[in-house]
């Protein structure tokens, strides 16, 4: 399988160990990502909502891009930038004005290629998922958090479910471990707010960490890196306000995978989270096949 690739900033950046994990499982899942030549910012999280047409055109001109680089399918790992293409998609095939003035505004058709998230892409693959997995993650439990963006507005939902999606734990089965069942999986974190209203941002991942806890999970798996950042890193913020701390590992979905995989810890960028992530990774068999020794050692 052929895909283009639209990594956003962040997956440059901030979510680096989310590109790299992604990069180390799409070979043995049998997918080639492509990466859209001269893509821009999807003008997440502020575009839209300072300027409409800036809104649609940023994220619209990836698309062209896309299209005109053979792409049928984009694939948008960060929940935020996959929401910014997909809206751009939908006001360009629902309003003609709107689709005439981005075309205008980027100087080209904007075609007709069209976003994946991760999550529908890897519940997709959960077959070969299963088939190749290399190491048993069986006696981990997870809490699969979907966050805000990958289902709402609804009309930009690409999962099985708005109210009740199963697309992540599908892939968590997948690879042998245990979804929880918990209440707070599509609760906001907070989002773009964890600089301008740190207090909503800590006062809202503490219920979704407790939560999450309070099921038996092990780990929390996320698809977006503002999830990521607000669960993890937000954790010693949480345990300074609260009774104690939450010292709950937080990872993405590609990270998870990339484990039942058999890819060694480095390369899949599990020692750069705030919160260690040794204490479940430890209870997995390993090395395996595939896996250095070298890379047990976990920050």
């Amino acid at each position: 399988m052929k895909i283009g690739y639209f990594p956003g900033c962040s997956l440059h950046a901030t979510a680096r160990e989310y590109a790299e994990s992604l990069g180390v499982i799409t070979g043995p899942l049998d997918v080639e990502i492509n990466e859209i030549d001269d893509w821009a910012c999807c003008g997440a999280t502020s575009a839209h909502a300072t300027n409409h047409l800036l809104g649609v055109a940023l994220p619209a001109r990836t698309l062209a891009l896309a299209a005109e680089q053979g792409h049928e399918q984009i694939l948008a790992p960060c929940a935020a930038c996959y929401s910014r293409l997909a809206a751009a998609r939908r006001a360009v095939d629902n309003d003609p004005a709107t689709g005439a003035a981005v075309e205008k505004a980027i100087g080209r058709s904007v075609g007709t290629a069209r976003p994946i998230s991760l999550v529908r892409l890897l519940a997709e693959l959960a077959p070969k998922v299963r088939e190749k997995a290399k190491r048993p993650l069986e006696d981990i439990k997870v809490a699969c958090y979907y966050g805000c963006l990958l289902v709402r507005p609804p009309e930009l939902n690409d999962l099985d479910d708005v109210e009740a999606p199963t697309m992540m734990e599908t892939v968590v089965k997948a690879t042998g471990a245990k979804p929880v069942s918990w209440n707070r999986r599509l609760d906001c974190c907070g989002g773009g707010f964890s600089l301008s209203r740190t207090s909503s941002v800590v006062r809202l991942s503490r219920t979704i960490l407790e939560d999450a806890r309070g099921a038996g999970a092990d780990v929390l798996v996320v698809a977006c890196p503002m999830c990521h950042s607000n669960l993890d890193f937000r954790q010693k913020a949480i345990a300074r306000r609260s009774e104690g701390g939450m010292d709950i590992p937080v990872i993405y979905l590609s990270q998870l995978v990339g484990l039942a995989l058999g890819q060694d810890h480095v390369a899949l960028g599990l020692g750069r989270h705030f919160v260690s992530t040794a204490s479940f990774i430890s209870r997995i068999p390993g090395p395996r096949e595939g896996e250095s020794a070298a890379a047990t050692e976990v920050g």
